[in-house]
């Protein structure tokens, strides 16, 4: 054995190119050695995540201040390159994504709750709430979408917000949006169906087709909304746009003032994208299937630009879609990536059985075609949780 002086640094002073000792045992981490060279963003990430508050550095020295005093500390000779297994990190990852936006649905309920009777407090609390996921939207610079859900069968009024959220926020990004646009975007997705609170019950959860009564009534929802939001006189101009005009469409057809683009803010009709999308999502119960019908019959409604980059955050296969792969398993997928054709996915076989986590991208395996729930046997509809229905919130695991 050798002695070397190591430096003793804090987690959050890491930086790419360090070599560095964690100091765990080696089954307390999902590295093959506790010996890890620095060379992905998302190794950093995934120390962070042990609760460790200090790490060796064995090599690298000169990419840091000295800021602490070395320590003696028994060393191999020879530092062996070790290799990682991911999916431990992006499990975790997913369950803080799940995480996050359980907690954001229930403050958006805590607030909804609290706008006419206490609408300061309310104010207070959907600023917070659109903090953290403005927050969380910029942990890296390249957010993923990943699959989220409630465990509820229906999906509700908030859960339906925090996801149109999402997808707004991450076209903003994409688009390069001014941070005071995505708050803005982010406030109109949480309040923009606020208004439904006003519409009974029986014409929101109605199954069939509703009469042309029910139908205006509903129409009025982003008008209830706005004059809700509105008499408090504290939530900006931008934000009641995207709650009185998201079902306005650039060709003129929507309501509730049949706009034309030229009249819709741009915030606006990203959210109003974002909401069709969602909406035809819950109707077919298949992301990729949505995406399709959105693609072909409501070009005319949104601008092309603006489907261009949804289609980008979505990819080819959104997260929930399920999938046939070229080994002849079957997969939900869980996490978008760079290649649209080898996401993140949830596999089994045709049964149900043999159930596992896999990297496409790490295989050499990709996705075949699209399967419908109805195509699909009881056994693997269990395993995949292929009925549930689908959210999205933000994800930065890299890999």
């Amino acid at each position: 054995m050798a002695k070397a002086e190591l430096l003793k640094i804090p987690v959050s002073q890491m930086v790419l190119g360090l070599t560095v000792k964690l100091p765990l045992s080696w089954t307390s981490h999902p590295f093959f050695r506790s010996k890890v060279k620095l060379e992905k963003q998302v190794q950093i990430e995934m120390i962070k995540g042990l609760d460790l508050s200090y790490v060796y550095v064995i090599e690298g020295h000169d990419l840091l201040p000295q800021i602490a005093e070395p320590e003696d500390i028994e060393l191999p000779e020879e530092v062996v390159a070790e290799e990682i297994d991911y999916r431990p990190l992006a499990k975790k990852s997913m369950r803080v994504s799940q995480q996050h936006f359980l907690k954001s649905v229930n403050d958006s309920r805590t607030v909804f709750g609290k706008i006419v009777s206490d609408p300061e407090g309310a104010y207070r609390e959907a600023a917070t709430l659109v903090e953290d996921l403005v927050d969380h939207l910029y942990e890296s610079e390249t957010p993923h979408l990943t699959l989220v859900g409630s465990g509820e069968t229906d999906i509700s009024v908030t859960q339906h917000g925090i996801s149109v959220a999402v997808i707004s926020m991450l076209i903003a990004h994409t688009l390069s949006l001014t941070k005071s646009e995505v708050r803005d975007i982010a406030l109109g997705s949480l309040f923009h169906d606020i208004g439904k609170l006003k519409v009974p019950e029986t014409i929101r959860r109605k199954r069939g087709e509703l009469t042309d009564h029910e139908s205006n009534f509903l129409k009025m929802h982003p008008n209830f909304g706005y004059d809700i939001l509105n008499r408090t006189g504290l939530f900006p101009e931008a934000m009641l746009d995207i709650v009185l005009h998201h079902h306005e469409f650039i060709d003129g057809s929507g309501f509730p003032n049949h706009l034309t683009e030229a009249k819709i803010l741009q915030t606006t009709q990203i959210v109003s994208l974002a909401n069709s999308y969602e909406i035809l999502l819950h109707q077919h119960q298949s992301p990729q299937i949505a995406l399709g019908i959105l693609f072909k019959t409501q070009s005319s409604k949104h601008s092309n630009n603006l489907i261009s980059v949804l289609v980008k955050i979505l990819g080819i296969y959104p997260p929930g879609t399920i999938v046939r792969l070229t080994d002849d398993n079957i997969a939900k997928v869980m996490m978008t990536t760079t290649d649209v054709k080898q996401p993140h996915v949830w596999s089994c076989h045709d049964s149900g059985s043999e159930p596992s986590f896999r990297f496409l991208i790490d295989e050499d395996v990709q996705i075949k075609e699209v399967i419908k729930l109805e195509d699909l046997s009881e056994g693997a509809i269990k395993t995949l949780q292929a009925n549930s229905p689908i959210s999205f919130y933000f994800n930065h695991f890299n890999h």
